[in-house]
């Protein structure tokens, strides 16, 4: 039973002194979606999260500033589900407020996860019941999802039998002026103005009819526009293929992972099999899965839903991702990052040093200044494969095939970063001034020597004696040494820190960082490198927007189950030489 009643501009229950209100935030009414008609179950609301939880601004939950106040206190009573909202001090709240007040701001809309569905058909339209569902914030909207949510007017008491009003029989009781009322507050709700509203008065439509035609020219206004946004309709429900794909993924990487911890918006998918998950994703497509079996799960949710195959690809990247970020290059370290907008060659520009700053005398002029510049290039490219997760995989649930092949691409990934910068420090490559990258007209490479301490002097010298392209010392502070790992217990004597009682036995290149890169395929050499951030070597880039490996993924035809590239589209370059030196090695005398 749904107690219909007029609104009035100003809800009789608001104490703008207490900023405090009373609301039915639902009734539970039905709401088109996309296929099916979605309605809520009050008796089966969960309140727990409700009470406490925010009041915010039309389901924004990006910033503290989205909040408008809170929730004291909560119950399902026969008009709905009633709220007692209590408004923030701050002036965003307290305009909220004054609309209140005045009767300009009168939507009501609530966030809720749902943890059961139940699914039916009448005439012919599927109907989807949440019968264990958890709201979890109430919003001020303009345009509610439940037209017949509103602040209150004062306490609700039970209408005798002559008086009750139920949807079937609303025009039998209520008067025509209240009818009228409240056809012309579900006119300014759904935004539908008044020449709606006069037509539905003329027509003397029921309550009930003037709500189901509001409904119905909302839907109409969806769906020739597509601007609705569900994030209004149904608050932190979503339901959109990206953001299910997003949740439920990450939980299916936390079956595969149990001691990942689990974010809050994916636990009501927590514990679900891959099989469930099919169900699921065909259910809210609209399918019916009665009596379906696994099989019929599986191969359904792969070819006629976009849902299951992003989730498979949402869990299969998360291993991924996990296992590329495990084990990055050292030699990033000494590198800079950047992107590329597309696959031509990318000049990475070098600046020299600033110009000298000269005297100006009183009243006299400014002299301009130039930087000298100079160019070297380099372009991002493909690289990939493509793997598959087999039908019968699917059906048994099995998690290996997350975590397994996705792991070894994974690796693969950073170890294919790692060899190409390897390789193009010890490739030494030409640059556009006609020489090497280590080269005496550069004045970077020393005598051959160990790493200790005689070496690391003479390293840091070419260091600070680098001069610009336009002459002038760039003083290149040392920041990193970088040997292969035949050289590591050395470079480690080299750098320790060491209690000293004098002056003479302390050790100057403590300070400095290790960075030992097993892809060094040549043992003897080392190289010592300034700071990234003061002076750019070595750069690399990933197309933009799509920084390290990313996947793709789509349900397989030739073979049964599901198809997914791993693709990184990734290059490196020298950019200045002036940023490293090289010591050719020695062999150590012990």
């Amino acid at each position: 039973m749904i107690h219909l009643r007029a609104l009035s501009p100003k809800p009789s229950t608001l104490n703008a002194e207490a900023r405090t209100v009373e609301a039915i935030v639902s009734t539970g009414a039905d709401a088109p979606r996309p296929g099916f008609i979605e309605r809520l179950n009050l008796k089966g609301a969960d309140l727990s999260r409700l009470i406490g939880g925010p009041v915010l601004d039309g389901h924004q939950n990006q910033s503290t500033r989205d909040q408008l106040g809170v929730i004291e206190a909560a119950e399902v009573r026969p008009e709905g589900l009633w709220a007692r909202i209590k408004f923030r001090s701050n002036e965003a709240a307290r305009a909220v407020v004054r609309d209140i007040a005045d009767g300009t701001l009168r939507g009501l809309s609530v966030g809720y996860s749902v943890q059961k569905w139940r699914e039916t058909t009448e005439g012919g339209q599927t109907v989807r019941t949440a019968e264990k569902w958890t709201p979890v914030e109430v919003s001020i909207v303009p345009i509610p999802a439940d037209p017949a949510a509103h602040f209150r007017n004062g306490e609700y008491t039970m209408p005798n039998n002559e008086t009750q009003s139920t949807v079937e029989t609303t025009t039998e009781t209520a008067t025509r002026a209240d009818a009228n009322r409240e056809i012309r507050s579900l006119a300014t709700l759904a935004n539908l103005g008044a020449e709606w509203a006069n037509a539905q008065i003329d027509a003397e439509a029921t309550v009930e009819a003037a709500r189901a035609a509001a409904f119905e020219a909302m839907a109409q206004r969806q769906n020739e526009t597509r601007t609705r946004s569900a994030r209004v309709e149904i608050g932190t429900d979503h339901t959109a293929p990206d953001v299910v794909a997003t949740r439920a993924g990450e939980a299916l990487f936390a079956r595969a992972n149990p001691t990942h911890e689990i974010s809050a918006a994916a636990r009501q998918y927590a514990g679900l099999t891959i099989p469930d998950l099919a169900r699921d994703c065909l259910r809210r497509s609209g399918i019916s899965t009665t009596g379906a079996t696994v099989d019929t799960l599986v191969t359904r949710a792969l070819h006629t839903t976009s849902d299951f195959p992003l989730i498979l690809g949402d869990a299969v990247n998360r291993e991924l991702r996990k296992a590329y970020q495990a084990a990055p290059s050292g030699i990033k370290q000494i590198a800079r990052q950047t992107t590329a907008r597309d696959f031509r060659a990318k000049s990475a520009v070098m600046l020299g040093e600033g110009p000298e700053l000269e005297k100006v005398n009183e009243g006299g002029e400014y002299k301009y200044g130039t930087i000298a510049e100079g160019a070297e290039s380099y372009k991002v490219e493909t690289f990939g494969k493509i793997f598959s997760i087999s039908r019968q995989a699917l059906i048994n649930d099995d998690l290996g095939a997350f975590t397994r092949v996705p792991a070894m691409l994974g690796q693969a990934a950073a170890a294919f970063e790692a060899k190409t910068l390897a390789g193009l420090i010890e490739a030494n490559p030409t640059m556009s001034d006609g020489n090497a990258v280590f080269s005496e007209a550069h004045a970077n490479v020393t005598e051959g020597s160990v790493v200790g301490k005689l070496g690391l002097s003479a390293a840091r010298l070419l260091l600070r004696n680098q001069t610009g392209l336009g002459g002038g010392k760039i003083n290149a502070t040392p920041r990193f040494v970088l040997v292969s790992p035949e050289r590591e217990t050395e470079a480690e004597q080299a750098l320790a820190e060491i209690t000293a009682t004098t002056t003479d036995a302390a050790n100057p290149f403590a300070g400095l960082g290790l960075i030992v890169d097993g892809y060094l395929s040549e043992s003897s050499p080392w190289y010592m490198a300034a700071d990234p951030a003061v002076i750019d070597t070595v750069e690399y880039a990933y197309l933009e927007g799509a920084p390290g490996p990313q996947i793709e993924s789509k349900a397989g035809f030739e073979v049964d189950g599901m198809s997914i590239k791993v693709r990184l589209d990734f290059g490196a370059g020298w950019v200045d030489h002036r940023g490293m030196v090289k010591n050719p090695g020695a062999e150590s005398s012990e």
